[in-house]
């Protein structure tokens, strides 16, 4: 069984339907990335998969021994959380929270997940300073390690290049191909179609016209090479 399976999901919010009719699989090692429209309902399936939120209809079935505190969540930060002081330690060692149960401290083993984690990501040497003062794309990274703590297989990402600088982007960008190499599941929502097509095994392209298949099957569909045309216009 895959490791998420969506059936005719239906979703909305405040008894408005986005989407209907959405079916998709995720297997593992997969690097999955959901674009399409702004307001097309991308960011209402994330929260939908972190159960923050129910569906109007459908399910969504969780499989091949995935339990629903070992997937890993890096959101869109706001500018108060941009602005959160802490210090970088404390920030990925609260990503092993899902782990500690009932257990008021972390254990020695958690402990020391966080400072590989720190050291994967390179920003161990930054582990005692404070989060407020780093740039984006080391807070970036910082967030990233924190999901890393919780999860060793899917990690689900939003929009996790946004505001960043080109170079830094790049090397984002990188880290994320990394992690899906070495047998961590991506799901990552993304605005940049292109990036998605150059990184991604599937894409699923949600709004008015729904697409579910290969990075290949959707550079030959119809709306895959419409959206890529509209983007490239668009940076003309």
């Amino acid at each position: 069984m895959a490791l998420i399976t969506a059936r005719n999901l239906s979703l909305g919010y405040d008894a408005h339907s986005i989407v209907e009719g959405l079916n998709f699989t995720v297997d593992e090692g997969d690097y999955l990335c959901i674009v399409g429209e702004n307001g097309s309902g991308k960011t209402t399936l994330m929260k939908t998969l972190l159960n923050l939120q129910e569906p109007f209809g459908g399910q969504i079935l969780i499989g091949d021994g995935l339990k629903k505190n070992e997937i890993g969540y890096l959101p869109q930060q706001t500018m108060v959380q941009r602005d959160f002081p802490a210090s970088v330690r404390e920030i990925v060692l609260s990503g092993c929270q899902g782990r500690c149960g009932l257990r008021p401290f972390y254990s020695k083993e958690e402990k020391q997940l966080a400072e590989d984690n720190m050291k994967r990501m390179g920003i161990a040497s930054m582990a005692n300073r404070c989060y407020r003062e780093l740039s984006g794309g080391q807070q970036q990274r910082v967030l990233l390690a924190r999901a890393l703590c919780a999860t060793r297989k899917v990690l689900l990402l939003d929009e996790p290049v946004s505001g960043l600088d080109p170079k830094v982007t790049v090397e984002m960008y990188h880290l994320i191909a990394d992690l899906n190499q070495e047998g961590i599941t991506v799901i990552m929502i993304s605005h940049d179609i292109a990036a998605a097509v150059h990184y991604a095994s599937h894409i699923l392209h949600i709004g008015a016209k729904v697409f579910f298949g290969t990075r290949d099957e959707y550079l030959e569909s119809e709306v895959g090479q419409y959206f890529l045309m509209q983007q490239e216009g668009g940076e003309a």
